[in-house]
């Protein structure tokens, strides 16, 4: 089981996290790990805090020798920002921003001051998880399996990707851009957009995909809600901040159609039996389980709730009505989310091959990744004679 937690504020001294569930025997170095948190920190739209942080990782725990040891991973992230409010005084913070977790934290855990929320509630918090994912990713890579991710709208402006353009084609182009467009033809008018927002002091949100690809069919269950694959991904991509909404392949569209319109006909692909599918409108999923096609998920972000406008609130101090105060942020976060994304499919896809294989070390698991089921006749012979429940 692959399970983690992370620790660190804002503007704290360091940011931590502790990886537990990895198997031994995985190669892993942190300039590895730093080629994503780079990734997290790239993305037209970016505030100014992107121009302090250089996040670099420190593997403290368990990876000896350059290889993983099956025990619990512990990471570790410096706040370059720390030495700015080391020996400051701490501006008392009373009127909640609507859109933060201000307000829900003060009254779940009764703090004094709102900064306290802020400090945790921060998506600065999300360095940890692409860390995380990171390593995850590499687990994956093992077994063939890649994740890839691009943004297809910002704001109202759409990307429409041609149906002939592969995955690793998308992957490759939106890296090309600091948008994170997987077609090239859409940047100039999602810079746009993100210009003419910053111009009205406004924020931007959208949507991003996140997809992987070469999972095996197989991985999650269809016999309890919480071991079902897709509802797993969806909880991972709506936990991170500022996520409102996630759909696994067409699913909103798949709504407005008939069923004959929808579903993913099966068919024979080969003589030697392999099934099929011509399309994946399902998004790689069925019945909470992998079916061998990519997994595909859509996340909905909501425009950042930091914005330079001031917004009607209320201070919980003196009880007057008063306008928020801007707090350094980005415009538009979107194309810095899709590591993230990407991090947290990461984690999910790996929990559930390990849930699959088992094993305490990569030479135990990989024997029985060649020998898992497949889509094809042979692997699924069927009694094709009538039976009984057996109740009494």
């Amino acid at each position: 089981m692959i399970r983690f937690l992370t620790a660190g504020e804002s503007h704290g001294p360091m940011l931590t996290a502790i990886l537990e569930g990895m198997p031994a025997g995985l190669p892993l170095s942190a300039e590895e790990i730093n080629v994503e948190l780079a990734r997290r920190q790239q993305g037209y739209g970016s505030g100014g805090r992107m121009s302090i942080e250089r996040d670099e990782v420190r593997i403290t725990a368990w990876v000896m020798n350059g290889v993983t040891t099956g025990g619990p991973i512990a990471l570790l992230v410096e706040n370059r920002d720390f030495k700015n409010w080391k020996e400051k005084d701490v501006t008392p913070m009373s009127t909640p921003r609507p859109g933060h977790a201000d307000l829900t934290g003060a009254i779940k855990y009764g703090y004094g001051d709102l900064r306290i929320a802020l400090e945790r509630a921060s998506a600065r918090e999300t360095t940890m998880r692409v860390a995380v994912g990171a390593i995850c990713r590499k687990l994956l890579a093992v077994f063939g399996i890649q994740i890839g991710g691009y943004v297809v709208q910002v704001g109202d402006v759409k990307v429409d990707v041609p149906l002939d353009v592969g995955y690793a084609d998308r992957f490759r182009i939106a890296e090309e851009n600091d948008v994170r467009s997987p077609v090239a033809e859409r940047v100039d008018a999602m810079h746009e957009a993100i210009r003419q927002i910053k111009i009205d002091k406004d924020t931007l949100g959208g949507i991003f995909e996140v997809v992987a690809l070469n999972v095996p069919p197989g991985l999650g269950s269809h016999v309890h809600w919480d071991r079902r694959l897709d509802a797993r991904i969806v909880a991972a991509m709506v936990s991170i901040h500022a996520m409102k909404g996630a759909e696994i392949g067409e699913a909103f569209d798949n709504a407005t159609k008939r069923g004959s319109e929808v579903h993913d006909a099966i068919y024979l692909t080969d003589e030697q039996g392999t099934l099929g599918r011509r399309t994946n409108r399902a998004g790689g999923t069925e019945g909470g389980i992998s079916t061998g096609a990519p997994i595909v998920a859509r996340v909905a972000m909501k425009p950042i709730a930091t914005i330079l406008q001031s917004m009607d609130s209320v201070n919980l101090a003196t009880g007057q009505p008063e306008a928020t105060v801007y707090e350094r942020s980005d415009f538009c976060a979107l194309p810095r989310a899709v590591p993230i994304g990407e991090a947290m499919m990461a984690v999910v896809i790996a929990d559930a091959l390990l849930e699959k294989l088992g094993g305490d070390s990569i030479q135990e698991m990989q024997p029985r990744f060649e020998t898992l089921r497949q889509a094809r006749l042979s692997d699924l012979p069927m009694n094709n004679v009538e039976w009984r429940f057996g109740y009494d």
